[in-house]
């Protein structure tokens, strides 16, 4: 197994954690410079604080490879059980970060690959699912971090991988080994590579050189990790944290391109390869796992928003207005709703030949189509309440300066005795969680709403409706 050599002992607490990113070294190309302290350097360290706190806000589970403690985010769900504890952590963390905390996709990936690697042992005799459970063993042992790499760079997308002009567009193998194989291509939107360990990349297709799924350590040599621009990310370089919004986290994950020219894989950490007729399987429980989340996660997040834009209320004086709790209401109405369809797609889960658990497909992609629209709507109410102040804002430097800080201190103050700073404060988290990048991820992330439309169609079973709908119509068919 290709481990990090670098990580000798188990990561029992966030400062261990951040010691391995440093003995990793990994290097992240950012504002066309090449970053290798990526823990410690302003553009990275709200990042990776917010997967600290998945080490500092641990909810344990029990391992049933070894049936050792370990962190919930290296388990296999093993019951419904299990489906609930995951997004009712998920909400908690994310009220606590206000921020994508990176982890899931990685989680995520690593049960689809459990329940999927089963399946393909039962029918052709390989031995991925034993691979993986070493690699599961030696994940929960260490305490590290993984990610998924999941989406591909499309390139012409009326065509398949293996159709595009440059065949080295989709990662895909170019070389087999008698000890691995070789491969190249590239990957779009990789969450959380600022504070990972390990990568797990899926691939779908029906051509059998561009099937496989393999993982590796992040530092590998041969991948290139560009990082991917966001709202308002040259503040996280300025002085000062009021313009920052959230100072000490993140807005999203951090996202990557990653480029894998000529990279060695060992079989041992090859998953599938060429059983192109599970492609879609690994698809489709990755994504239903996935969009089990975001209800939760984004629940979280919400309440921070809610936070916020009360303050905002209080500071404007305006607590007991009707039109503004109304709005409120609203607001509290979809993140509940978010919350209360990833319990449901939780509850309603069930139990896979590998003995793993997954949630219910069709409400886990009913969580993320209404994630796609409900966070639009939560932060459009939020800036009709917190008023244009939002978008016309001084910077902290205003307000810090001697001549102009107190003349801004006068005309910014608010109700009841709110100062102008905590108004300030108030208003640039509103503006961070609300931001644009923000709302794309609540769009795309885990599919665009034509992907669950399209999973929600095949599982919604129409045929079997109608027959419900005609017996009670009176209406009788016969049978041919």
């Amino acid at each position: 197994m290709a481990k990090i050599m670098t990580i000798k002992k188990p990561l029992g607490t966030a400062n261990d954690y951040r010691q391995s990113l440093r003995d990793m070294k990994t290097a992240i190309w950012a504002f066309g410079e090449k970053i290798t302290n990526v823990p410690d350097h302003p553009l990275f360290i709200p990042h990776v604080n917010a997967v600290a706190k998945t080490y500092e806000v641990n909810n344990p589970a029990t391992s049933h490879l070894t049936g050792k403690t370990i962190n919930r985010f290296n388990h296999i769900h093993q019951s419904v059980d299990d489906l609930v504890k995951k997004v009712k952590f998920l909400r908690t963390i994310n009220q606590l970060t206000a921020c994508c905390i990176q982890r899931c996709a990685g989680q995520d990936a690593l049960n689809a690959t459990y329940v999927v690697t089963y399946e393909i042992d039962q029918k052709y005799g390989t031995n991925y699912h034993e691979r993986f459970k070493k690699f599961m063993t030696y994940l929960q042992e260490y305490n590290l971090v993984t990610i998924g790499a999941m989406t591909d760079v499309k390139g012409d997308r009326s065509k398949k991988p293996n159709q595009q002009a440059d065949p080295d567009l989709f990662v895909h193998v170019v070389e087999e080994r008698k000890d691995g194989v070789v491969v190249r291509g590239a990957k779009a939107h990789l969450t959380g590579v600022s504070g990972a360990h390990q990568v797990i990349v899926f691939m779908r297709e029906d051509s059998k050189d561009y099937s496989i799924v393999f993982s590796c350590p992040v530092n590998t040599p041969g991948i290139t990790y560009i990082f991917g621009r966001q709202s308002n990310d040259t503040r996280k370089l300025e002085k000062g944290d009021i313009d920052k919004g959230n100072a000490e986290f993140a807005c999203v994950g951090g996202e990557c391109v990653a480029i894998f020219d000529n990279v060695f894989i060992p079989w041992e950490d090859v998953f599938m390869y060429k059983e192109y007729d599970f492609a879609g399987m690994f698809v489709e429980a990755f994504a239903s796992a996935h969009r089990q989340n975001y209800g939760a996660c984004k629940g979280g997040i919400a309440d921070v928003l809610l936070g916020a834009t009360y303050g905002i209320i209080k500071a404007n004086g305006l607590t007991n207005a009707s039109h503004i709790r109304d709005k409120v209401a609203d607001m509290i109405n979809m993140t509940e709703t978010l919350y209360a369809g990833s319990l449901a797609c939780s509850y309603e889960g069930h139990k896979t030949p590998s003995g793993a658990f997954v949630a219910d497909t069709m409400l886990a992609n009913i969580t993320k189509h209404n994630t796609t629209k409900f966070v639009y709507e939560l932060n459009r109410l939020s800036h009709d309440i917190c008023g244009g102040l939002l978008a016309t804002l001084p910077s902290e430097a205003d307000l810090r300066h001697p001549e102009i800080g107190p003349k801004l201190e006068k005309a910014l103050a608010g109700a009841a005795g709110i100062t102008a700073e905590e108004k300030m404060r108030l208003l640039r988290l509103v503006d961070n969680i609300s931001g644009g990048t923000a709302c794309v991820e609540a769009m795309h992330g885990a599919g665009p709403p034509q992907s669950q439309r399209i999973m929600m169609l095949r599982d919604a079973k129409l045929e079997g409706k109608l027959k419900l709908a005609e017996k009670l119509a009176g209406i009788k068919k016969d049978k041919k």
